[in-house]
């Protein structure tokens, strides 16, 4: 076996930022697995270390030398190879070609079979691994993609990386690996931290590199996130059940600001919590990266995290630099917050008469007025209360007042739940805050629905209005586009329409349109209407099947007339449930339904002459009359099952009209008769789905 010695690769560089630096070590670890691959040298694991001011693979048992290899394809027969005077055929110099040898290397021998046969015999050499290494060090560092950043140059040469790269330390074994990459040369040295650890440090091998660091201030990133979680968890424990703040980007980024983490805790005035908790901790986690302290009970204290990168021992200094700073930052806050309150909801609707919604659509003040209207016919369809009805046409009236206000102009997230307090501060009522509030939401998936229903109305209204917009003026999310987010929107009406409110989106796209048409805007709308429907539709398929619900069922209930959002969902898992439950029964039943539909005559109708008919065909009049009326209930009071159970009683009737009845008899009037049933068989069927669908094919 070859030896193996431990391999380290370091890129060190200015400090990088944290989005670039999580996406580039996503990158390494495979770069370098690839490539020592490709290259045939043998290796253990890749393990990639990182911190703000490197990106480094350290790779365990990297073979010193490729393996020799010696070769030997056959090729085609000799008689086929050579023509008669002995000189190679097209046949032998492509074979060679391929083989990359020339044809007069190739050798004539018999193989096991007695047959003579050309060979390309070819020998690689095993190589050492330093030049490998070399060449692949490079080509790495060019191979690293930085998505939505600008790479850097730096001195007189034209290579490129995210930031620009002060030193390289490469090493196999003890040995140097030599590598440059625009003026840098490699060495074996590293450079520890700028405060605790500055200037540069020999790295002996690949072995002691963590130590090495460690020893310069510098954690690697599982480190020094398991330490800002101890520091977290230990602030939490003294507070007696405090809960400290942690968004996940945040907190992702925080761990790759520093090299050296110390879990600290700073105060801020306590007139900064009269103001909105949300701006306050947005002006935090977003301008400074600290984290918010809550208490037991779930309120703002005046406490937050601070993870310093500086020394432990200069705690005092780094906290009172941090608070002046925070202080800052939340009387800035604090003076947006009270400026609005001085300006009235309405002052604050009648400028968005200046803010665009889209070029084509008008401005938001437009859109506000649309969704107002919207929102009591969407009130209507859901059959919520006068009182619930008005408190939504209030909330709409002024759900995107905020947006001009110096609050959300500068916390942009906040849209809506500042709405939601300065409708308070101006005496509306708590429902029609909470409806402002929450009216954005679902925002992302998994995201809550709004708590009311009144902001479920508003929310189903301002996310309707876009998507029917959008359509009206010809453009449509695309494969690659969707600026206005139609998609997400639409599943959220939908999740709010299955869970909340109960009624179907068809009945709401009509005066979604209705409100464009009034505003001057002019489409077909019975073509945009099937679109939007269609479009809400194939969302609604996507989640079904996200739901495990198979593709047959989803495209069988599609079929049906069933479109209302929780009665889809509703039948389709009961078709689902009832296919897995019984599932001889089901598919006896699909195919008998399929072949009834595929000899349908619909121009005949369904009156049938029991005169002209037998046992068999009467058998199965009364079971589609029973099951005709019982599905008609089922739909009614949404009792899906009673419903599966209605038709899968119509199997053993229809299994025997197929066997006892010759359905396309010489004499007319019995065939047509006959088809009429087959009519009136699958009219019970046609307002619930297409069964036929779930025979097996």
């Amino acid at each position: 076996m070859a030896e193996t010695r431990d391999f380290l690769f370091e890129i060190g560089t200015e400090e990088m930022p944290s989005a670039p630096l999580i996406n580039a070590v996503k990158q390494l670890g495979t770069l370098v697995d690839e490539g020592l691959s490709a290259a045939g040298l043998s290796h253990g694991a890749v393990r990639v270390i990182s911190s703000p001011r490197r990106l480094a693979a350290l790779v365990s048992d990297v073979a010193i030398a490729t393996d020799e290899v010696h070769e030997v394809k056959r090729g085609p027969a000799a008689t086929i190879a050579f023509d008669s005077e002995g000189n190679p055929t097209k046949a032998a110099q492509g074979f060679a070609r391929k083989c990359g040898v020339e044809p007069q290397e190739l050798v004539r021998r018999e193989d096991t079979d007695g047959r003579e046969y050309v060979f390309a015999e070819k020998s690689i050499p095993s190589r050492p691994a330093t030049p490998i290494l070399s060449d692949l060090c490079q080509k790495v560092i060019s191979s690293l993609q930085w998505p939505n950043y600008r790479s850097q140059r730096w001195g007189s040469t034209h290579e490129t990386f995210v930031r620009p790269i002060r030193w390289l330390c490469v090493l196999v074994g003890g040995e140097v690996v030599p590598v440059t990459y625009a003026d840098v040369q490699s060495g074996n040295t590293t450079r520890g931290h700028r405060v605790l650890g500055p200037g540069e440090h020999v790295v002996a091998e690949p072995a002691v590199y963590e130590q090495v660091l460690e020893q310069a201030g510098v954690l690697s990133e599982e480190r020094r996130r398991e330490v800002i979680a101890q520091g977290i968890a230990q602030v939490e424990a003294e507070r007696g059940g405090a809960h400290v703040d942690t968004p996940k980007k945040v907190l992702d980024e925080v761990v790759n600001l520093c090299e050296w983490p110390t879990v600290m805790v700073g105060t801020f005035d306590e007139e900064f919590l009269n103001v909105p908790h949300e701006i306050i901790c947005e002006s935090m986690l977003s301008n400074q990266r600290y984290f918010p302290i809550y208490d037991a009970e779930g309120n703002l204290t005046r406490e937050f995290v601070v993870v310093s990168n500086g020394r432990p021992e200069n705690t005092e200094r780094i906290i009172d630099g941090n608070e002046r700073v925070v202080r800052a930052r939340l009387y800035d806050a604090k003076f947006f917050y009270d400026e609005d309150l001085k300006v009235s909801m309405e002052e604050f609707r009648a400028r968005l008469a200046e803010v665009g919604f889209q070029k084509k659509l008008g401005s938001v003040l437009q859109k506000s007025e649309r969704i107002e209207d919207l929102s009591l016919a969407i009130a209507h369809a859901a059959r919520i209360g006068a009182q619930t009805a008005s408190d939504a046409q209030r909330a709409a009236h002024l759900a995107k007042a905020d947006l001009v206000s110096s609050a959300v102009v500068e916390f942009t997230s906040q849209q809506g739940v500042m709405g939601g307090y300065y409708a308070l501060a101006a005496g509306e009522s708590p429902e029609v805050a909470a409806a402002i509030r929450d009216h954005y939401r679902p925002r992302f998936a998994g995201d809550e629905l709004p708590e009311g229903v009144a902001g479920c109305v508003v929310a189903v209204a301002d996310k309707l209005d876009t998507i029917a917009g959008m359509f009206a003026i010809g453009e449509p999310p695309t494969g690659s586009k969707d600026p206005f987010a139609l998609r997400r929107s639409a599943i959220g009406v939908l999740n709010i329409l299955r869970h909340r409110l109960g009624c179907g989106y068809e009945e709401l796209v009509g005066p979604a349109l209705d409100a464009y048409a009034e505003q001057g805007l002019a489409f077909d709308k019975d073509a945009v209407s099937q679109d939007v429907c269609a479009f809400i539709k194939g969302r609604m398929e996507q989640m079904a099947r996200e739901e495990k619900i198979s593709a047959d069922v989803v495209s069988a209930v599609s079929a049906g007339e069933v479109s209302c959002p929780v009665d889809y969902f509703a039948l389709a898992h009961a078709l689902q449930d009832a296919r897995k439950d019984a599932p001889e029964t089901f598919e006896n039943l699909a195919t008998a339904y399929a072949r009834a539909s595929h000899l349908a005559d619909a121009s005949l109708g369904t009156d049938v002459d029991e005169a002209l008919m037998g046992d068999a065909e009467r058998e199965l009049l009364l079971a589609t009359d029973s099951a005709r009326d019982t599905v008609k209930t089922a739909l009614e009071e949404k009792d899906y099952s009673a419903l599966i159970a209605a038709l899968s009683a119509l199997r053993d009737p229809i299994d025997r009209f197929f066997e006892d009845v010759m359905v396309m008899d010489e004499e007319m009037s019995l065939r047509e008769n006959r088809l009429k049933l087959l009519n009136r068989f699958e009219a019970v069927f046609a307002g619930v789905a297409n069964i036929g669908a779930l025979a097996k094919k």
